[in-house]
C-alpha cells in the first residue's frame, strides 16, 4: 500500500470513529425555562461587597423584604451596624451608626450611602427583590440558563444580573451567588441563608 492509500485509509477511519462518537454521544437538547415563583415575604443574611471602579465596600447585609416595605441592615466586618435603611410607601429613612438619621422621599436616594457608585449607575431597588430571587420581572431578557433551566444571566434596564451558584441543584433553590452590573458599577452577593413565606 503507497503512502497516498494509507493517508486516505486513516483519514476514512478518523471520520468513521468521529461519527460513532457523535451518534453515542448526541449534543443534549436545551433546556426548558423553569417557571420561578416570586416570593412577597422573604429575608435573606449574607456578604455584599460593591465597587465603582474608584470607591469599594464591602459588609454583611440583611435583608427583611415584606409587602410595601422593606428593611437593609449593613454590617461591618466585625459585626457592627454601619446603617440601616427601611423604606415604604410615605419615603424611606436612614439610620446611620452615629445615631444620625437621614430621610428621603425614595429609598433609591439613600442606597448610595451604602453602595459607592450606585447613584451614578441608578441602581433600581424597586427590581432587587425579584433579581435576588432569580424571579425575572415580565419585562425582563433570561439571556442563558443554566443546566436545570434556570437564570443564568438576565438583562433588565440595561443591568446584566449573573447567577453564579444556586443553593442546590432543584429547579426551585434559591441563588447563593448573584452579581449585578453596569458599566464599571458591580455588586456582588454571596446569600448564606435564605427564608421565604406566604404572606
Amino acid at each position: 500500500m503507497n503512502r497516498l492509500s494509507l493517508r486516505l485509509n486513516n483519514a476514512i477511519f478518523a471520520v468513521g470513529l468521529f461519527a460513532a462518537a457523535c451518534t453515542f454521544n448526541p449534543v443534549a437538547p436545551p433546556v426548558d425555562p423553569v417557571a420561578r415563583k416570586m416570593f412577597d415575604v422573604f429575608s435573606i443574611s449574607g456578604r455584599l461587597s460593591a465597587s465603582d471602579g474608584e470607591q469599594s465596600a464591602s459588609g454583611r447585609l440583611d435583608w427583611e423584604h415584606r409587602i410595601e416595605m422593606d428593611r437593609w441592615t449593613v454590617s461591618g466586618p466585625f459585626g457592627q451596624i454601619v446603617a440601616q435603611i427601611d423604606s415604604g410607601p410615605e419615603g424611606a429613612e436612614v439610620l446611620l451608626a452615629d445615631g444620625e438619621r437621614r430621610y428621603a422621599p425614595q429609598v433609591a436616594d439613600l442606597v448610595p450611602i451604602l453602595l459607592p457608585g450606585a447613584a451614578g449607575a441608578g441602581l433600581p431597588p424597586d427590581r432587587l427583590a425579584a433579581w435576588v430571587q432569580a424571579a425575572p420581572p415580565g419585562d425582563a431578557e433570561v439571556r442563558t440558563l443554566d443546566a436545570w433551566g434556570r437564570p443564568a444571566r438576565l438583562v433588565d434596564r440595561g443591568w446584566v444580573v449573573d447567577y453564579l451558584g444556586y443553593r442546590d441543584e432543584s429547579p426551585e433553590a434559591m441563588p447563593r451567588l448573584v452579581e449585578i452590573s453596569r458599566g464599571e458599577f458591580r455588586l456582588r452577593l454571596v446569600v448564606d441563608r435564605w427564608e421565604t413565606e406566604t404572606p
